[in-house]
């Protein structure tokens, strides 16, 4: 499954506004750095790997990349590389970037920003991507606090034709609420895979009877990971009860668990999205080709009691 001929068509697509993507995508997070992504003093991935990638990403028809400006380590900038290894952008491809977190230059956490300072960090993302405007920012929330004023502040952003749509992350029913009542959203991005967050299966359902996107991070990672204050993406990683279901699956259709994962991301809707992140090539081919795998009735009945777990 892991054929160079695979590319991301295979995996339908989906509109975020009025902008039309492959439903497979690609997270940049891991990109700057190897080893755990968004950690402090981790060791900055080659230049020349991480452009290689991206190049081939496109190539593989990914046309939604999934990026922030605080992915990055002391060496790398997952913008500043995606610009360096794209631009002049195709025209078919979707940026989305996320604004609320912040990192310090050592990589430490900073506490979200107020609406004030929302701006900034969307003028950040502009002039390391190179760009006049953003195809979709999200608005990365912590907690279950009211978003209305940080939401509305990029809502004029918006308007003022730096923002094209608008997306929220890390959110509840109640947040997407809030938020459409201020702009349209196209998109939400929350934790989920098999075995994480079954409670979200409603709200995935919601979003796509809303006609909004639900793109899944850490969808790979199972149970056992949690994303950090800003991530997004994937990581290898599961629960061992839960691999078992995950693995038999795998092994039927000669798959990697990663790929089967993400097959599963794929059925849950046709509004669901995929973006899983890699600094190596191999693991992006792998990850384009689970695209192309048509999961049966009993393998998704299989998955599904792996996602909820015992009665």
């Amino acid at each position: 499954m892991t054929s160079d001929t695979i590319t991301t068509k295979a995996s339908g697509t989906w509109k975020l506004g009025d902008l039309e993507i492959n439903r497979m995508g690609f997270g940049a997070m891991r990109l700057p750095q190897t080893g755990e992504a968004l950690t402090a003093g981790a060791a900055s991935r080659g230049r020349g790997q991480a452009v290689e990638v991206l190049r081939r990403a496109v190539e593989l028809g990914v046309n939604h990349i999934d990026t922030a400006a605080f992915y990055f380590s002391p060496l790398r900038s997952a913008n500043e590389l995606i610009s360096r290894a794209l631009a002049p952008y195709p025209k078919d491809l979707v940026i989305t970037t996320k604004v609320g977190p912040g990192r310090d230059p050592s990589g430490a956490w900073l506490p979200h920003a107020t609406p004030g300072l929302l701006r900034g960090q969307v003028e950040e993302n502009l002039r390391q991507l190179g760009r006049d405007h953003l195809d979709v920012v999200n608005l990365r929330v912590v907690g279950t606090a009211s978003i209305a004023e940080r939401f509305g502040a990029l809502a004029e952003l918006r308007e003022a034709g730096l923002i094209r749509h608008l997306g929220i992350s890390n959110v509840t029913p109640g947040h997407l609420a809030e938020a459409r009542a201020i702009a349209p959203v196209v998109c939400v991005q929350n934790p989920y895979g098999i075995g994480m967050r079954p409670d979200q299966d409603e709200f995935v359902r919601t979003c796509g009877e809303q006609g909004i996107a639900f793109v899944p991070f850490y969808s790979i990672a199972g149970p056992g990971r949690q994303a950090g204050a800003g991530g997004a993406g994937g990581a290898d990683g599961a629960d061992a009860d839960e691999m078992q279901e995950v693995r038999a699956v795998a092994r039927a259709h000669g798959a990697s668990a990663a790929q089967i994962r993400l097959a599963w991301t794929l059925h849950r809707g046709p509004h669901v999205l995929a973006i899983p992140g890699t600094g190596d090539p191999v693991h992006l081919a792998s990850n384009v080709a689970a695209a192309a795998i048509r999961l049966s009735q009993a393998d998704l009945a299989l998955l599904e009691s792996a996602h909820h777990g015992p009665a």
